[in-house]
């Protein structure tokens, strides 16, 4: 039963009247008509049995050396399935077009919405399950990460992650990132391709109204029915001016509560605001977070590790080594565990270059320019976020230091001063609870006291200059 069926039997009884007409089509088209009122039903099963079938896990052994090979495996592969799923919900509006000419577009969207979020469903228990590859223990997060909200969250950190960074290479360290850094493609690609997907789901619903021309035919019966007028479905078609009798049109004046439905929704459709998809488009929006939320953990989880503990060392306290001969004394250099963060951050730049590439070489021609120029403002976006979150982690774990003994003190200025020469040199503005803990650790103690009840003060952040004064025990009254 094609369309040039339906167009010939349109043209053989194109003198005859078209109530013959109308009822011959419903006896040849009468077999179908169950199984499209199960339309939705069926496109139903068709589509999430196609969902079910992605493989997105990549098919490497566990073990250490291989997490980065089974993570860039498995992103290949989400990446991979965006571009196939499109292809099938586009087959499923050829279908829902060709069987029933657009009449049950109602079913249609339903089951669209339906099986994006059984996919997104897939996706985000994939990303759940990398979670474990990456390093970053389930249990180690449970609420999301707030990137400039770092406060206590180094004590939820569990020691999976640990013993991975223990375990593994540089190497294997820098394609974990790097596997990590491409969920970010995966994101971006699946919130573009739903956006153009959905404008032209509405663009097909925009020509099913012209197509149908439910809107007269609605109008005529809601006329006649307030007249108190039975009007048959064929008349009505008549009375809408259509030049040939459609079979989807005659399905719907035949249920005039579905085709009063319909007949909102197409013009719905013509408003570019109008979510065709609208459950899709608010979980396309929370994977792109979890995203987001996995990145900056597998960018931070280094820094973390670094920074654990650093509270309570003991060279807090320590009161620095005799000086029986009255040499000279030198200046404290900064520790491995601070230079560790700094040369991890002076190499984010590098990390993330390749984003900058990529965009560059996948976008159009036309806009290659646009495109590595916004990779370039995002990588930067990125680098600023990992280094504000390295900076709020630390400055907790500087709160943490109970005490300090004049050669801590040193030692920890100088630990600090190290740290703002690398956001510095990053670009980075000095946040001015960090540059308080310099000044006043670069302070003695004698002057430390003076300094905060001078003018001074008001270039500091008071709190924290009356914490450092605290645990250097410096009376303020």
């Amino acid at each position: 039963m094609t369309g040039a069926f339906a167009r010939n039997i349109n043209h053989l009884f194109a003198v005859a009247d078209i109530t013959v007409l109308a009822n011959t089509l419903r006896a040849l088209y009468s077999p179908y008509e169950s199984y499209k009122q199960r339309y939705g039903e069926l496109e139903h099963a068709i589509l999430l049995t196609e969902i079910a079938s992605l493989d997105l896990r990549g098919a490497v052994p566990r073990g250490v050396g291989a997490q980065g090979v089974e993570l860039s495996e498995t992103v290949r592969r989400m990446e991979e399935s965006i571009p196939q799923v499109t292809v099938l919900l586009e087959a499923a509006i050829e279908r829902c077009i060709s069987f029933t000419g657009g009449s049950e577009a109602e079913a249609l969207i339903r089951t669209l919405d339906d099986t994006m979020l059984q996919y997104l469903a897939l996706l985000h228990e994939t990303l759940k399950s990398l979670r474990s590859v990456c390093g970053i223990d389930h249990s180690a997060h449970s609420e999301p990460v707030g990137m400039r909200k770092e406060a206590g969250s180094d004590k939820k950190e569990g020691m999976h992650g640990g013993n991975l960074l223990d375990m593994v290479s540089d190497e294997e360290e820098w394609s974990i990132v790097q596997g990590a850094l491409q969920l970010l493609t995966v994101a971006d690609g699946l919130s573009s391709r739903s956006s153009v997907f959905e404008a032209s789901l509405r663009a097909t619903l925009a020509r099913l109204n012209t197509t149908l021309q439910i809107s007269s035919v609605h109008a005529n019966v809601s006329q006649a029915n307030a007249s108190g007028i039975d009007v048959t479905g064929s008349e009505e078609l008549s009375k809408a001016g259509s030049p040939r009798l459609d079979m989807a049109a005659l399905r719907l004046t035949d249920a005039p509560e579905k085709a009063r439905r319909l007949s909102n929704l197409l013009e719905q459709a013509r408003d570019p605001r109008f979510h065709a998809l609208p459950h899709t488009s608010q979980r396309v929006g929370a994977f792109s977070n979890a995203v987001n939320e996995l990145v900056y953990e597998v960018l931070i989880l280094k820094v973390r590790q670094r920074l654990k503990d650093v509270s309570r060392m003991a060279i807090w306290m320590s009161a620095g080594e005799d000086n029986a001969f009255s040499l000279p004394s030198f200046s404290a250099y900064p520790q491995p565990y601070v230079t560790s963060i700094g040369e991890y951050l002076l190499t984010l730049p590098q990390q993330l270059e390749p984003l900058v590439l990529d965009a560059g070489t996948t976008g159009l021609n036309t806009n290659a320019e646009a495109n590595t120029d916004e990779a370039q403002f995002f990588a930067t976006e990125w680098m600023f976020k990992v280094a504000e979150g390295a900076t709020a982690l630390y400055i907790e774990q500087l709160r943490g230091i109970q005490s300090l003994s004049d050669h801590g003190a040193q030692q920890l200025s100088a630990d600090i001063e190290y740290l703002c020469n690398v956001l510095s040199a990053l670009s980075m503005p000095i946040p001015p609870v960090l540059a308080t803990f310099q000044t006043c650790l670069a302070t003695s103690r004698e002057q430390l006291r003076e300094l905060v009840k001078s003018d001074a003060v008001s270039q500091l952040d008071l709190p924290t200059a009356r914490l450092i004064c605290k645990i250097r025990h410096v009376t303020l009254d």
